[in-house]
């Protein structure tokens, strides 16, 4: 069966589901442990959150972090795997929801069915219509998948929040080919073996996310550039955004 590059990332995380687990809760990768993890916490909470919402959320653990700093997070991911992962180790609410299914406007539907399915109480993790800070942490790799969720965020947003995304470094992530738009073969080279089948990814230079966020109704409010302590050079970059609604009020 051919996969399109948006369908190859999907079926990359699924056989890949497990070891990621194993990776995320072992400390297995570096960059993370030395400063991208405590990047996103930090910045997430230096807006005072009481609710986040955490699009490609995987095995939960940016949730767990949260909760330690009282903020009632809930977890999508388009993975069943991860969402097991997540909810099993719990400190968040955590659904399988594909970021097709979000961008189609269909969050609160869903939310009730997983809710009626799940028999679930909502005592401690709210039926949220909006959220204080949506976050992408590493969970944006489509191309057209991305753009049309990026379009849905502000109604995801509470009045004055924030959407916050973590991602690789345009500069960093080039690496020798040439610094454009594209799609770009993945590669599992600095984890264990028993990762599989990498899935591709879709490069952003600096200016398209910047042109991508302010076409997606976004104002860029803050770009962070956390510096890894070994190399003095950018580990990501961090937006931090508001709804153009929001800003011009």
């Amino acid at each position: 069966m051919i996969f399109s590059n948006e369908e190859q990332i999907l079926h990359s995380w699924q056989q890949n589901a497990a070891p990621w687990t194993v990776a995320v809760r072992e400390q297995q990768i570096e960059s993370r442990q030395l400063v991208t993890n405590q990047a996103i916490v930090e910045t997430v909470v230096s807006y005072s959150p009481k609710t986040v919402l955490d699009i490609g959320c995987g095995e939960g653990w940016l949730a767990r972090a949260l909760h330690a700093h009282n903020v009632m997070v809930h977890g999508v991911d388009g993975i069943p795997a991860l969402v097991k992962q997540a909810r099993a180790k719990g400190d968040g609410r955590f659904d399988v929801m594909s970021y097709e299914e979000i961008s189609a406007g269909k969050w609160r539907d869903i939310f009730l069915r997983d809710t009626c399915l799940q028999d679930t109480c909502l005592q401690d993790t709210c039926l949220q219509d909006t959220f204080d800070v949506v976050v992408c942490n590493f969970s944006l790799f489509g191309n057209e998948s991305v753009a049309a969720l990026l379009k849905q965020v502000s109604t995801l947003l509470s009045p004055g929040g924030h959407f916050i995304i973590q991602t690789l470094h345009p500069l960093m992530a080039c690496g020798d080919q040439p610094y454009k738009d594209g799609w770009r073969a993945g590669s599992w080279a600095s984890f264990s073996q028993d990762f599989v089948d990498p899935a591709p990814w879709y490069f952003r230079t600096m200016a398209s996310w910047i042109g991508l966020l302010s076409k997606s109704g976004l104002v860029l409010q803050d770009l962070i550039e956390p510096i890894h302590p070994k190399t003095g050079k950018p580990a990501s970059v961090i937006f931090a955004c508001q709804s153009n609604r929001i800003c011009h009020q």
